[in-house]
């Protein structure tokens, strides 16, 4: 099944992946004819789970102990931009096209 512009484009920005080529959409196809098996599950008579661990009546955690610490200055050495004493992240890893641009290149797969 093909996708369309708009679900490219949705996709795009929440994850932001690029699909402009014809190997991401590609990619991106497969990805769906793989997860579309799940509707041939019988899933009657199963109740809907809010965790896969929600039959514990606890979880058994580790003890949150500090090990190291007070490296704050060594760590943020590494980044590339800070605000105070926290990284800061791009926007998003990739420049996204405009509508019209994907469009175009759908169009000539």
């Amino acid at each position: 099944q093909k996708v369309s512009v708009e679900v490219l484009d949705h996709l795009e920005h929440l994850a932001l992946v690029d699909f402009r080529d014809w190997e991401g959409v590609e990619r991106l196809q497969k990805a769906i004819q793989f997860a579309d098996q799940l509707h041939e599950v019988n899933t009657d008579g199963v109740e809907p789970m809010d965790s896969v661990l929600e039959d514990r009546w606890c979880l058994y955690l580790r003890e949150d102990d500090v090990t190291e610490g007070n490296c704050t200055k060594e760590l943020l050495e590494n980044a590339r931009e800070k605000v105070e004493e926290y990284f800061v992240a791009p926007p998003g890893n990739i420049p996204l096209p405009k509508l019209e641009e994907r469009e175009t290149f759908l169009q000539g797969s």
